[in-house]
């Protein structure tokens, strides 16, 4: 098996599946550069990677029966192409497998739909927005065509955004939510912004003390079957 590239590994974690305990795997390179990110590390696709498959798949066998999934986060996981085979391997070790994605790759997203039981698709901005979040031009329409694989597949899947008042104001978000909703969308999980890992100055001076406001919580729960609001 051809290398993943694979920066970063967490053995246990309780967050990165709900209600399962998971290892998670960070692979390397993301297409975008979204100003609030805190794995900006895994952003470039030419770093060289930190563990060797061979090293997580003899950790993975030792913990069969230990743990319940495996989670392939970044970075971007779907711009690997080895992924489909990894997953492959992980699956056959009896492992649930997790992928966090911003959705930028469907094509590659929809080969390995099929072996993936839970994801987290990032969701930036409204469409129209989307560019001014990411720094990569036409990622929109990948974007909802992701979403639309994920909605039509009805696999189990958490949309979520990552909110700051200087990058969306509450009507955007409100729009977001409206447009995703046309797409099929049931729940959104707001994700505060973190200052831990971020380099981005200007976002990390900015007090978020009684963000997001109680109103677009009101106008969000009215809109979605369920929503969750990550402090």
């Amino acid at each position: 098996m051809s290398e993943i590239a694979i920066s970063g590994f967490t053995p246990l974690s309780t967050i990165d599946y709900p209600d399962h305990l998971a290892a998670v795997l960070f692979c390397q390179g993301c297409p975008f550069n979204c100003p609030y990110c805190h794995n900006a590390q895994l952003i470039s696709q030419t770093e060289s990677k930190k563990f060797s498959w061979r090293e997580i798949d003899a950790f993975l066998k030792t913990r069969r029966g230990l743990l319940d999934a495996v989670v392939f986060s970044g970075g971007e996981p779907t711009l690997q192409p080895q992924l489909a085979a990894v997953m492959t391997s992980v699956k056959n070790l009896g492992f649930k497998i997790g992928l966090h994605t911003n959705g930028f790759y469907p094509e590659n997203l929809a080969q390995i739909l099929p072996m993936v039981d839970w994801v987290g698709m990032d969701i930036k901005a409204p469409f129209g927005h989307y560019e001014q979040i990411t720094a990569t031009k036409n990622s929109a329409e990948k974007i909802k065509t992701s979403i639309k694989l994920l909605v039509d597949n009805k696999v189990e899947c958490e949309f979520r955004t990552t909110i700051h008042p200087s990058l969306l104001t509450e009507a955007q978000i409100l729009q977001m939510a409206d447009e995703v909703i046309k797409l099929g969308v049931n729940n959104l999980t707001l994700q505060k912004f973190r200052v831990e890992g971020c380099n981005n100055q200007q976002l990390c001076a900015v007090n978020l003390d009684n963000y997001p406001s109680a109103k677009l919580k009101q106008q969000l729960q009215e809109r979605f079957r369920r929503l969750i609001v990550k402090e």
